[in-house]
């Protein structure tokens, strides 16, 4: 399978002429590439997703797919494999037939069928498995089954609406790294469409984090981690301390505490800060660091890390460190000496979203 480009050109949908749930989006997937939209509940992403399959018609707009306009094709004539977040098994057909049904609408002759359906099967490895029905399956072998079946069809793009939400934690983390295996060795353009940062930030190239039907910011997973564009961004993906605060000349004051910050931002303010990127202890020397001084108000054990609950300076610190044999852990009502990077504190305007 070859990459394929596919470009969003002001795409937009309403219900019922009501406000729009996704608003004039435009956005380019490059050939081969994993694209994510990433938000919460109502953000606009899987109404997306449906639109760029043809499930849901679009209000305005255009789809393109290599240059052809798809928009107003059904989706069986859009050449893409969709996996549904609840997999749409058939439940009175084996894996087999499950997987071989799109072949058979196609009408495709039964020899092609069979090596089709076990070169897909051998892909997700569950060939050994073609014989059983989806109530016989773990989640994770359906989850496989329904990939399988999307692939078969050889798509020139693979949508994923939320194919990992149904599985437990760590069935979760092995079949990410399985779909990106997958997605890698096929060079298929893809749009994976999820909630979870980690998942998002574990499995794409680039990353749309929506909000409100709109693109808040499109980015790396390191760019949209590191340098969040907007409040909401910083909040959404990944953990933050979050403070209101007064800004002026590359100061903030939050409480009674007043740091260095990077930007120019003046007035009320929201600060952030990654409760990991926060050490316990002195700063070490040189000119980029905070520092504040307070005492350990909660410590949580929590397996890998320890959370600490710092207050200093009227205001309260969630810092998180890696467990370590050997190291004294933090007590309540003990001392503490908090530092972290200038750069690490990030600032947004009150109010700014």
């Amino acid at each position: 399978m070859a990459g394929t480009r596919l470009v969003l050109e002001g795409l937009s949908k309403s219900f019922a002429g009501g406000p729009p749930v996704v608003a004039a989006l435009s956005l380019v997937v490059e050939p081969g590439e994993m694209l994510g939209f990433l938000g919460p509940s109502g953000c606009g992403k899987t109404t997306t997703l449906r639109m760029i399959g043809g499930l849901t018609p679009a209000s305005a707009g255009r789809v393109l797919v290599d240059g052809r306009d798809v928009t107003a094709l059904p989706p069986h004539r859009r050449d893409m494999g969709i996996v549904f977040q609840n997999y749409a098994l058939f439940p009175h057909m084996d894996v087999a037939g499950n997987v071989a049904f799109g072949l058979e609408m196609r009408g495709m002759k039964r020899p092609e069928i069979g090596e089709r359906v076990a070169r897909a099967l051998d892909l997700v490895q569950l060939g050994h498995l073609a014989k059983r029905r989806p109530k016989e399956l773990s989640g994770g072998q359906q989850q496989r089954v329904a990939l399988a079946r999307a692939l078969v069809i050889e798509p020139s793009i693979l949508l994923l609406d939320e194919p990992l939400s149904n599985l437990d934690a760590k069935l979760r983390e092995d079949m990410r790294s399985e779909i990106r295996d997958i997605q890698q060795r096929l060079g298929i353009t893809t749009v994976f469409v999820t909630h979870d940062q980690a998942e998002a930030l574990a499995l794409c190239d680039r990353i749309a984090v929506m909000h409100g039907g709109k693109i808040a910011q499109l980015g790396t997973p390191h760019t949209i981690y590191e340098h969040p564009a907007t409040e909401f961004v910083a909040d959404f993906v990944g953990r933050s301390n979050r403070f209101s605060a007064m800004a002026a000349g590359g100061m903030v004051t939050m409480g009674a505490l007043s740091v260095r910050a990077p930007g120019d931002v003046r007035g009320a303010a929201t600060v952030m800060i990654r409760p990991h990127r926060i050490a316990l202890g002195a700063a070490p020397g040189g000119g980029e660091w905070n520092e504040a001084t307070g005492a350990i108000a909660r410590v949580t054990y929590v397996g890998d890390m320890l959370a600490c609950e710092v207050a200093a300076g009227g205001v309260t610190f969630l810092v998180e460190r890696p467990t370590q044999p050997g190291l004294a852990d933090p007590r309540p009502g003990e001392a503490a000496t908090l530092h972290w990077r200038v750069s690490d504190t990030l600032v947004f305007p009150a109010g700014g979203g």
